[in-house]
């Protein structure tokens, strides 16, 4: 009967342990999760904040050159691009993030007309000037 209860006692002492080993790893791993979601929505509009940027200011070297200059330019687009959007002055991206959708914008000084796209990865953008604006088309 010793030796039965022995086991026993054993045995629940490991499932407490493990037990406590569980409740210790769920926080942790709440805490990685939510770190790794805030460092990827910050990298997603870090990296469409520089692509924005790059767009005004070789649009508005591509204009004061003047016609027929043009540059392109490669980009890696993140995943979590919701729309874009190119108007007169101004480029326009959405970001999707964890508290909702961000809009990252930048003002050139020059018009532009055209279109950017919104899908992830690669992608080459040809910025060339044209008579009073400035022509942005992907491919």
């Amino acid at each position: 009967m010793k030796k039965m209860s022995w086991k026993s006692q054993v045995s629940v002492e490991y499932m407490l342990i493990m037990g406590f080993a569980t409740l210790m790893t769920i926080p942790l791993l709440i805490i990685y999760y939510t770190y790794t979601a805030d460092s990827r929505d910050s990298v997603a509009t870090s990296q469409a904040l520089q692509i924005a940027r790059k767009i005004v200011d070789s649009s508005e070297s591509v204009y004061y050159i003047g016609k027929p200059s043009q540059t392109t330019l490669k980009f890696n687009f993140p995943d979590s691009i919701h729309s874009t959007n190119l108007s007169s002055r101004e480029v326009v991206f959405k970001i999707k993030t964890r508290s909702g959708v961000t809009d990252i914008v930048q003002v050139s000084s020059v018009n532009m007309s055209g279109s950017l796209p919104v899908t992830q990865g690669m992608h080459i953008i040809t910025i060339k000037a044209e008579d009073g604006y400035v022509k942005v088309t992907s491919k």
